[in-house]
């Protein structure tokens, strides 16, 4: 049998639920794989060895996985597989970090995340917190007082961010897939700095991170993992179902429910069904427009126009009908997102003068700048934004999806953003990611997927990993997981694993 870390999650379900693999044994091989790597990947803040064997062991003692006798079959979609929280998200008696010197040393909770609580249902194994920045604000993971999360293709750049541990920790095989949370593209980012896949779900798909409850509704979980297929079997892990069918939570009610299995049987046969059940052609939009253009300097880099020209044209190979197309041009989104997020930023539950001093003067400067936005502007920006949403919506639903660059320039340097002067800090993370903070206003789903590896260098001897990013219809992840599979069918990845 090939090392575990090479198998898919999909195939390692299969294998766990047909006996032929404990729990114990998959979680120490990975848990094995993190001690090795995560030394020079920092994907992990906080490893938990013990919890992992206690949980693994009991979930094996509970199905009587590999006794022979007559206990119940393994309960949960993702029964004994390994992954890892997030480490802005509580899992009670583990410490959570929020990727911040000033919550260091704070007592656990005592009561896990929803999000948590969700994926402890479907089986999982959590083998520790997965690096994030602090507060979950920006978008690289290299968080002042410990080491910063990198991408396994360079160890000299980044991860992205805010899920840059989870994405690293997937492409350097110390995980088979992780959750992570999306606020202004922080799934798609990371997914696309380290080559792997992330899928940002519509608003309101997933009960547990809906989108529905934050400001603006920007911030929703979501899946990264190393195959498409196996992005789809933990996004259905993350949509818990009623014994009957359908989703127990009202906020669901925005986005379609389809059956239990329709996403990884999508992503799996890769095809657009017609209403008669066979494979169609869609009609693609190809953007390198976006929200900051005007604003902000955006340039697309040589790199990242060679990984869209890929992605559309392995679609366009397979008969999909290809046109470009341009954003409508929308000055008001700039400012109006920005205080948006500064808006957010202010409800930090930080008022000690001196907690606040120790964060990064980043995240200093959106609390100190969000509490000092009037409340008519907060209002006036939400409104403003409502109404970009429209916009963008109406846009995107004239095409059955839209192919955007998934960043606009290679996985930076580590060090490459402003630690000094937050105000280009923020402008920096724009120029790397202007792509995805648009889509968390208007609520739509969209996943990236890597198409295309710069020429190799003494630091990445395989190249660098590039992608693009497929905007959906609100609801139309079943359309992007046939996509992205598509594409991951027709361009070969250098190899498995950079490390």
């Amino acid at each position: 049998m090939d090392a575990l870390h090479e198998r898919t999650a999909v195939e390692l379900r299969d294998l766990l639920a047909a006996g032929e693999l404990t729990p114990t044994e998959v979680t120490e091989h990975f848990l094995d794989r993190i001690e090795r790597l995560n030394p020079a990947v920092g994907a992990f803040a906080t490893v938990t060895p013990e919890r992992a064997r206690k949980r693994a062991a009991e979930l094996q003692e509970t199905c009587g996985a590999g006794s022979g006798g007559d206990t119940p079959p393994p309960s949960g979609s993702l029964w004994g597989l390994p992954t890892g929280d997030k480490d802005l998200w509580n899992r009670a008696g583990v410490p959570t970090g929020f990727g911040s010197r000033a919550f260091a040393g704070l007592p656990p909770a005592e009561e896990s995340d929803e999000i948590v609580q969700v994926l402890d249902d479907a089986g999982i194994v959590s083998l520790g917190k997965t690096a994030a920045p602090e507060l979950g604000f920006p978008a690289y993971t290299e968080p002042v007082g410990a080491a910063p999360a990198r991408t396994p293709w360079d160890l000299g750049r980044g991860a992205g961010g805010s899920s840059g541990g989870a994405a690293a920790a997937v492409a350097a095989g110390m995980l088979p897939f992780a959750p992570g949370s999306d606020g202004g593209g922080s799934i798609r980012i990371p997914a696309a700095a380290c080559g792997v896949v992330g899928l940002k779900p519509t608003r309101g798909l997933l009960p547990a991170g809906s989108g529905v409850d934050s400001l603006g509704g920007l911030v929703v979980n979501g899946p990264i993992a190393r195959t498409v297929a196996d992005t789809a079997l933990l996004l259905e892990a993350m949509l818990p179902r009623r014994a009957g069918g359908g989703v127990a939570h009202p906020y669901t009610l925005r986005a379609p429910s389809y059956a239990a299995g329709a996403y990884l049987a999508a992503a799996q046969r890769a095809e657009l069904p017609d209403e008669a059940g066979g494979p169609r052609a869609a009609r693609l939009g190809v953007t390198t427009s976006s929200a900051w253009d005007g604003f902000y300097d955006i340039a697309v880099s040589p790199e990242a126009r060679a990984a869209l020209d890929a992605g559309v044209g392995a679609l366009a190979g397979v008969g999909h009908e290809v046109e470009q197309t341009v954003l409508a041009e929308a000055p008001e989104y700039a400012p109006a997102f920005r205080t948006l997020w500064m808006g957010g930023a202010s409800a930090v539950p930080i008022d000690d003068p001196e907690t606040l001093g120790r964060l990064e003067p980043l995240t200093q400067w959106l609390i100190r700048s969000g509490r000092e936005v009037p409340a008519r502007e907060l209002a006036e920006a939400v409104r403003t934004l409502t109404g970009f949403e429209r916009s963008l919506v109406a846009q995107v639903s004239a095409y059955d999806a839209v192919v955007t660059p998934a960043l606009a320039l290679t996985p930076r340097p580590i060090g490459w953003y402003d630690a000094e002067d937050p105000e280009r800090n923020f402008e920096q993370q724009c120029q790397y990611t202007p792509f995805t903070s648009m889509l968390n206003v208007a609520g739509l789903p969209a996943i990236t997927v890597p198409t295309h590896w710069t020429a190799p260098t003494a630091e990445a001897p395989a190249g660098l990993p590039m992608g693009v990013q497929i905007v959906g219809r609100p609801g139309g992840e079943l359309t992007l997981l046939a996509l992205a599979a598509q594409i991951e069918a027709a361009i070969p990845r250098p190899r498995a694993f950079p490390l």
